[in-house]
């Protein structure tokens, strides 16, 4: 059993062992923590293996959370088919903004992709998609509770939920770095010429990335709406997408494992600031990743990897990528 599985095993039981220790609300609090990692994984993927930049992440989060309210609302749809679904309608939205975007530059998507965050809750409130969306007042959600015969409560069944979709995430990540795939988005991160020349399509491979990333988002955002019961436009704001970057660059984005240091530091790191010092509650966050780059360039996963943060660079790695076609 190699380190990374042998870790989400270990993972699974300390969430399982957690489940069966604490009450309700609490349980509730981690589950989302671990939500939050599920659409960090997507930013892992995007930012740190791929070296493109996104600051509205959040946009893809309630792209999600809006298809699985609207698929259960409006549709009729399982609650649990939702979620797979959230992640391809996001998968969708995320290629076809990437696509024309990298054709321009990194920094145009970058700047794409906030508009996007800026935008979305807005038009989530206007007259024009009011009937679906619920507008200003948002939808409240029917949460499916527990199969019968299975001997666990709602919260602990939820929690089970998403543990299993973060441990795919986390496999999926992990699978990805290591692939063929992986060594090619690495190649376009470092040297994209060099890519090129060998044969790599890098606005095709840049808008798949894209796209596979918010779909990480989209399960995160599906999963966050059934476990509050509603999606209102105004919780996924702008701050929501820096909060989301914040979390992935003090986690660690060279690892797949900073996705979960992350989402916990999303969830419980306003709490523990406001029980500091209720003026600090805001400014927190800046000072984390003020202090994390001074002193952990590579994240808090980076106490735990003596790798650096990148493998081999530059035209190397195009030409093992290449070679690997």
């Amino acid at each position: 059993m190699n380190r990374d599985l042998a870790g989400i095993a270990a993972l699974l039981v300390a969430s399982g062992l957690l489940a069966v220790s604490v009450e309700g609300y609490t349980l509730y609090r981690f589950t989302m923590a671990a939500v939050f990692a599920i659409a960090i994984c997507g930013l892992n993927l995007l930012t740190g293996l791929s070296a493109m930049l996104s600051i509205g992440h959040g946009a893809f989060y309630a792209l999600g959370a809006y298809t699985a309210a609207i698929g259960m609302r409006h549709l009729g749809l399982d609650a649990y088919l939702t979620i797979p679904l959230a992640g391809g309608v996001a998968f969708g939205a995320g290629f076809l903004l990437g696509l024309p975007a990298v054709r321009f530059g990194l920094l145009h998507l970058a700047l794409a992709t906030w508009g996007l965050a800026l935008a979305l809750p807005q038009f989530l409130k206007s007259s024009l998609v009011s009937p679906w969306t619920g507008g200003v007042q948002g939808l409240y959600l029917d949460r499916p509770g527990v199969p019968t015969g299975v001997p666990l409560s709602d919260d602990q069944w939820w929690h089970a939920i998403v543990m299993a979709v973060l441990a795919l995430a986390l496999w999926s990540i992990r699978n990805v770095r290591h692939s063929r795939s992986g060594r090619a988005l690495q190649a376009l991160a470092d040297q994209p010429l060099a890519a090129q020349t060998m044969g790599v399509d890098v606005m095709r491979a840049r808008a798949v990335v894209f796209g596979a990333s918010g779909a990480f988002a989209g399960v995160a955002g599906a999963l966050g709406a059934l476990l509050t019961d509603f999606v209102g436009p105004d919780t996924y704001g702008s701050w929501f997408s820096i909060e989301l970057l914040i979390g992935a660059v003090v986690g660690g984005l060279y690892s797949a494992w900073g996705a979960l240091f992350g989402g916990l530091l999303m969830k419980f790191l306003p709490d523990l600031a406001r029980g500091a010092s209720g003026a600090l509650a805001f400014p927190a966050h800046g000072l984390l990743l003020i202090a994390m780059v001074w002193f952990l360039p590579r994240g808090l996963a980076g106490l735990f990897s003596p790798r650096g943060p990148r493998g081999p660079r530059g035209a190397a790695v195009a030409k093992r990528a290449a070679q690997s076609r």
